[in-house]
């Protein structure tokens, strides 16, 4: 299979669907937020596959945002960098999650606790060192690239507009967390997980319906042409 621009650009909408799939998926039914949930098989399942989410949204907004690139513009590229950082840092603080605190939880309890208070928008009562200054980096660039992605997106009238709001809408809305009870936290991702899953089809639909006006374009240039003297 050749590897053309149209192959990637799909992929990349696979990639973001299957993205927002987990990311609601992961949300349903999720554990409590303590020491006591960290050392079982479904956490280190569910922290993987944020993980794997994390790097899947990575490649579909990269795919988003070359299809739109020269409609996007300055403004674009600092949604997409914002975006990007913000799910590097998810990848880490995932990672971090599902491989290292299990193994801290029976020589550093209070340690683990107070990481997972901070992951859930509350205060650590100890010092968790970096993790503390990740996660709040992890807040800051998802919730501002969302929303400045999801508004380039927007205006750029390239993939679907409404999930394109819906994006920006969904992301912002996470301010309000630390503000709710902690049971309000987990449908605040489904609104970015379907926006995720629309802008993957649209971004697979749309990058087909290019191939094909491609293909038919140089098809035209090299069909026989009239001119004046006749027949070529």
């Amino acid at each position: 299979m050749a590897i053309t621009a149209s192959v990637l650009s799909r992929s990349a909408g696979v990639a973001a669907a299957a993205a927002g799939l987990i990311f609601i998926g992961v949300q349903i039914n999720h554990p409590p937020m303590d020491v006591t949930s960290v050392t079982t098989t479904e956490w280190a399942i569910r922290n993987s596959l944020k993980v794997l989410m994390a790097a899947l949204a990575l490649i579909g907004i990269t795919g988003m945002y070359l299809r739109q690139v020269k409609k996007s513009g300055v403004l674009g590229l600092i949604g997409y960098l914002l975006f990007g950082a913000g799910y590097l840092v998810i990848m880490s603080v995932a990672f971090v999650g599902a491989y290292v605190l299990p193994s801290l939880a029976d020589t550093a309890p209070g340690y683990v606790n107070d990481v997972l208070a901070v992951a859930a928008g509350g205060s650590a009562t100890g010092d968790i060192g970096l993790l503390q200054t990740a996660i709040s980096i992890e807040g800051i660039t998802y919730l501002a690239g969302g929303l400045i992605f999801g508004i380039a997106l927007y205006r750029a009238r390239v993939l679907a507009r409404w999930a394109a709001a819906l994006l920006a809408v969904g992301t912002f809305a996470t301010i309000a967390i630390p503000l709710l009870p902690q049971s309000f936290e987990r449908p605040f991702a489904f609104p970015t997980g379907v926006a995720l899953i629309a802008l993957g089809y649209s971004l697979w639909r749309t990058a087909g319906t290019r191939s094909t006006e491609s293909t038919a374009l140089s098809a035209d240039d090299h069909a026989p042409r009239l001119t004046t003297a006749g027949t070529e």
